[in-house]
């Protein structure tokens, strides 16, 4: 490995479509419906965009029962299940859904098998806002799956119909070893009629996968309850990475973090702006990492609309 030091930074990185129509969500609704609109849990797992939205007028709130009824509320990126927007209705809610449209996707998905009398194993992680939304959906017929050595506790019978879903910010490799497991037991498991794991979360571990080897350290910008974020650092680990650190922003890192390193790998979960990013970079400059190496595999061009609530009003407003 070369002496000089050197920075390998991932492309794609940070905001994903769904984040990004997330976001400029709760922007837009705070210009057209003024402050205070409520947000229903984090519009997406980032401290930094949270506080952001905070400082423009956003509550940020766990539950609806903190909002005054006949308010404006936007639900996550992360999704709510039918439960929660019921409650919402006999509140008398104004409500605006920015569940990405991928994680709408696997909603619809299991919707349809629960309809179609499937038992649907629902791979993700207990307690994640995503879960809890999509299996609201068919709570009776879904069964979650919480990584491979959950899968090996799995007692269903052979002849049942049974399909498997999954998070959509996964490890790509832990899912794969999951289902392997499940269908050593399950020969009959059916799998999605397409991915469920995002693009931007296989775009941004595929890349990391590529040149983690490479690096005597990975930093992962993100936050601790990003399940995206903390899969790159693991990735990186499992992919040849001498040390992986996730931080939030530059404030976090440590000098002896990369005391002894001569190649840094940088990348950032799919909720991050690239002005944390940006800092990290300039952290690593001031310590003799200046050279930074772009390390592109894919571009991502894929845009998704605002919510068509939020799209009726603001055309409204134009006439």
């Amino acid at each position: 490995m070369s002496t000089a030091k050197k920075v390998l930074l991932a492309a794609p990185r940070g905001y994903c479509a769904g984040v990004e129509r997330a976001i400029v969500t709760v922007e837009k609704a705070l210009e057209h419906y003024g402050a205070p609109v409520y947000v229903r849990k984090e519009i997406v797992h980032n401290k930094f965009v949270v506080n952001q939205l905070k400082e423009l007028g956003a509550i940020f709130v766990e539950e609806l029962d903190e909002i005054p009824d006949g308010a404006t509320v936007v639900f996550s990126a992360h999704g709510v299940s039918p439960a929660v927007h019921e409650d919402a209705g006999r509140r008398s809610l104004k409500t605006i859904d920015a569940t990405c449209p991928l994680v709408t996707k696997v909603h619809s998905e299991a919707k349809r098998f629960a309809a179609d009398g499937y038992r649907i194993i629902f791979i993700g992680h207990e307690g994640h806002e995503e879960v809890e939304g999509t299996m609201g959906e068919a709570p009776d017929s879904m069964i979650l799956v919480d990584g491979p050595e959950s899968a090996d506790t799995i007692d269903l019978g052979n002849d049942e119909k049974i399909v498997w879903l999954s998070q959509t910010t996964l490890s790509v490799d832990e899912t794969m070893e999951t289902v392997a497991r499940l269908q050593k037991r399950l020969p009959q498991l059916q799998p999605p009629p397409s991915d469920d794991i995002c693009y931007a979360t296989q775009n941004r571990q595929s890349v990391v996968r590529n040149f983690a080897d490479k690096c005597d350290v990975m930093i992962v910008v993100g936050s601790g309850n990003s399940s995206n974020s903390v899969r790159l650092a693991e990735v990186a680990l499992e992919n040849g990475s001498r040390a992986a650190y996730r931080v939030d922003g530059a404030n976090e890192l440590q000098d002896e973090w990369i005391a002894t390193a001569t190649t840094v790998g940088l990348t950032s979960g799919a909720s991050v702006p690239e002005e944390l990013v940006t800092g990290v970079l300039k952290w690593l400059a001031e310590r003799g990492f200046g050279d930074v190496e772009e390390i592109e595999e894919t571009k991502e061009t894929l845009i998704f609309s605002l919510p068509a609530e939020l799209r009726r009003d603001l055309k409204a407003t134009k006439k």
